[in-house]
């Protein structure tokens, strides 16, 4: 069974990367914990290393997608040192978690099984968010139309994938699209996918002009993924 490398994309989660950090070396098979730092102008790299994390670094933000693909990329050079021929699971998690990342163990479980090729996580207690669930309602009825599957949260970003997964995925769509598009092209090309409920939860996004631009950024991004997979 090969063991589980925690890939955590983020940019300037400071104040909470050393708990989801810590946390996520809690899970069992994790060996690995990569920081693919996206841009960040703030301590989010040193507070990751000191936690013990690998970290890849870019000098601008180039969007959570590219943050995810160079994460995998890193992992996949230590593979090739390590463990060649017998690459590691990768297990995504957002790096607001905190101390709950280490309640990803569920995420893990069926594809070490061999049952399931992506596990995605549903949070069991859902922090309310400033928005109005447009994204959301965007991204599962797109998914819904090109595969006739119905995700309970198709945006949720914790998800625990194969190697080979992540390869069928590839080129992940651009920015927060990439979530709806992975779902819609590996279901499609018959890979097993599963929600799994976790005690999990993300810090609560506000409702100032900063929170309703990330929202504007997201929608734009689903419906760009969508527009190529949904016809």
């Amino acid at each position: 069974m090969p063991p589980v490398a925690v890939v955590i994309p983020a940019c300037n989660e400071a104040d909470r990367i050393a708990a989801t950090v810590t946390a996520a070396f809690t899970l069992p098979g994790v060996d690995v914990v990569l920081v693919a730092s996206d841009g960040s102008t703030d301590d989010t790299v040193s507070a990751a290393r000191r936690a013990g994390a690998t970290v890849w670094r870019t000098g601008r933000n180039r969007g959570k997608a590219a943050a995810m693909m160079a994460g995998a990329a890193a992992v996949r050079g230590i593979d090739e040192r390590d463990r060649p021929g017998d690459p590691r699971h990768l297990l995504f998690l957002d790096a607001d978690l905190g101390a709950t990342a280490a309640a990803a163990g569920p995420l893990i479980e069926p594809v070490s099984a061999g049952d399931a090729d992506m596990t995605i996580a549903v949070f069991k207690n859902r922090v309310k968010q400033g928005g109005h669930g447009f994204v959301v309602r965007l991204s599962g009825a797109g998914i819904r139309r090109a595969t006739g599957w119905a995700p309970a949260q198709p945006l949720n970003g914790q998800r625990c994938l194969t190697r080979a997964a992540f390869d069928a995925a590839r080129p992940l769509a651009r920015g927060f699209g990439v979530e709806t598009a992975m779902t819609i092209d590996l279901k499609r090309k018959g890979l097993r996918v599963m929600e799994v409920e976790v005690d999990m939860a993300h810090r609560a996004t506000g409702t100032d002009l900063a929170a309703q631009l990330h929202r504007a950024r997201q929608f734009a991004d689903v419906a760009r993924a969508l527009a190529v997979r949904v016809r």
